[in-house]
Formats: structure tokens, C-alpha cells, sequence
């Protein structure tokens, strides 16, 4: 095992939400935390509260080098781990996705993260031991209708996953996914500017759904039920990292526990029908 940096970690996606949260409740419990953001003043936000920071945007290959070898440098060129959580979503429905929005959800969700990890994979190689972590989501196991941008890029997340692990077997490096549900974030407010910025509601044949679709957007409080705190990503990370024997899944909310039942006991007819049910009266 490691002797110096035993514990570090580098993080996306820490503006915010889970990123955040993860980012200092392991810096609490003692971790080399090195958390990274795309925008420069979310990194300075980070900086101001004690975490190591790195500029790092998913879609700049550059950046993800230069981000990657910068928290090398500082740790000797040892690292322990890696959670992929930087992400946005999507909404649109799939007949009003360009392949120019379509593209840039993949950039940012996949192969950003597929960079990033393959640039990691060596060096996780050469000192015999390492935890990847990736973050889905529940749209990961099942898809909701208007979020099939979103739906395609983590399922194509959970795809490569697997692939990777089975790969890994016997490295020492080992990998896992999380998969969260609603969790309390701004991922809303991020869906919604990325669909007032990238759907043409006027010319689509959802106009009426799009406009409740607004509604859910924007409205304050719980995006869904059974939303919990990001706290709860964070304590199924840490049983990522810490855990003699990982899990290959790690399931935080209500609604992933139970898609995850109903994925494997439901015929697909059926299925399609409960997840049409939930999106009609998501968007009422």
C-alpha cells in the first residue's frame, strides 16, 4: 500500500451538490481531497473553504491533462482515487435533440469522464491498487421520458462501467457505481438553463408538456419524493473507498432501490407503462 497521499482523491464536478458535499465530508475524515470545478470562480468558492483545487472542464481534453498532472505533481505521482461525478442534464425530447446538443451531453457526461479515467488507470496501475467511482444515476437503470440525453449518456456511463471492471479484475483497482435518485442540487436549475438554451419549445409538437415541464424546472423545494441530502451520495462513496470489497452498485435513494426491482421483475410493456405514469404526473 501507499505510504504518503494514502488517501487521495481527485473530484469533479464540486461547484456544487454532490461534488461538494463529497469533497469536504472527506476532508473531514482526512482525506487529500482535490477538488476541481470548470468554472474559475467555483474553484476559488472551493479554495475559501480549505480544499485543494484544480480548474477542470470535462469537455477540454488540455484541461483534463493539465488538471491530472498538476495533482500528480503534488502528490509524488501516487493517487487513490477517483470520483467521476462532474455531469449535467439534457431535457428535451429526443425528436428535438440536435445531434449538436446531443453531442455536447456525451462530451461532458462520458467522454470527458472516460478521458479523465483512462489518463488515471495507469498510474493506479503502476503502484498495484486504486478506487474508481463513478456516478450515475437511477435514468442510468431506467429512462424517463424528455430527459433522453440525459437517459442515453448514463446508461452509456453504466455500459463502459462494467466494461471496465471486468477489465480491471486482479489490478487491485477497483471500480463502482453510484447511483443516487433525486438528491438536493442545483441540477434543476442547470437542466433548466441548458433546455431554455438548447430546445426550440415553439417548434416542437410537446409544447404543452414543455411548458408544465418549465414548472417542475423552476418550482422551489424537492424536485421529486423521497429527495434526500447529498450526504447520502457521500456515505455510500465512502464505502467505495474504504471497503475491502467494494460493491459493483451502490444504490442511495428509494426510487433507484425500487426501479432496480422493478427492472429485473417487470415485463418491459409494463414497465414502459409505469415510467410513462410517472412522467405524465411529473409534468402536470
Amino acid at each position: 500500500m501507499e505510504t504518503d497521499y494514502t488517501r487521495s482523491i481527485l473530484i469533479t464536478g464540486c461547484s456544487s451538490g454532490i461534488g461538494r458535499c463529497v469533497a469536504e465530508g472527506l476532508a473531514k475524515r482526512g482525506y487529500r481531497v482535490f477538488a476541481t470545478a470548470r468554472r474559475g470562480e467555483d474553484v476559488t468558492e472551493l479554495g475559501k473553504m480549505g480544499l485543494e483545487t484544480l480548474q477542470l472542464d470535462l469537455d477540454d481534453p488540455d484541461s483534463i491533462a493539465q488538471a491530472l498532472d498538476a495533482v500528480l505533481e503534488r502528490t509524488g505521482g501516487n493517487l487513490y482515487a477517483l470520483f467521476n461525478n462532474g455531469a449535467y442534464g439534457q431535457p428535451g425530447a429526443v425528436e428535438d435533440l440536435s445531434r449538436a446538443v446531443l453531442r455536447a451531453q456525451f462530451e461532458t457526461n462520458l467522454f470527458g469522464t472516460h478521458d479523465l479515467t483512462r489518463r488515471v488507470i495507469p498510474v493506479m496501475r503502476r503502484q498495484g491498487y486504486g478506487r474508481i467511482i463513478q456516478n450515475s444515476s437511477v435514468l442510468g437503470l431506467v429512462s424517463l421520458p424528455f430527459r433522453g440525453a440525459y437517459n442515453a449518456s448514463k446508461f452509456a456511463l453504466e455500459g463502459l462501467t462494467d466494461t471496465l471492471r471486468l477489465e480491471l479484475a486482479g489490478t487491485g483497482i477497483h471500480v463502482s457505481l453510484v447511483e443516487p435518485g433525486p438528491i438536493t442540487s442545483r441540477f434543476r436549475a442547470n437542466a433548466f438553463a441548458k433546455y431554455r438554451e438548447n430546445i426550440d419549445v415553439h417548434s416542437s409538437a410537446f409544447q404543452e408538456i414543455y411548458r408544465r415541464m418549465e414548472n417542475r424546472l423552476t418550482k422551489k423545494g424537492p424536485a421529486a419524493p423521497f429527495t434526500l441530502p447529498p450526504e447520502a451520495v457521500l456515505n455510500k462513496v465512502l464505502h467505495a473507498l474504504e471497503s475491502p470489497h467494494p460493491k459493483v452498485r451502490y444504490y442511495v435513494t428509494f426510487p433507484t432501490y425500487l426501479f432496480a426491482t422493478l427492472r429485473r421483475l417487470l415485463p418491459h410493456a409494463i414497465l414502459d407503462r409505469v415510467l410513462t405514469r410517472i412522467g405524465s404526473r411529473e409534468n402536470r
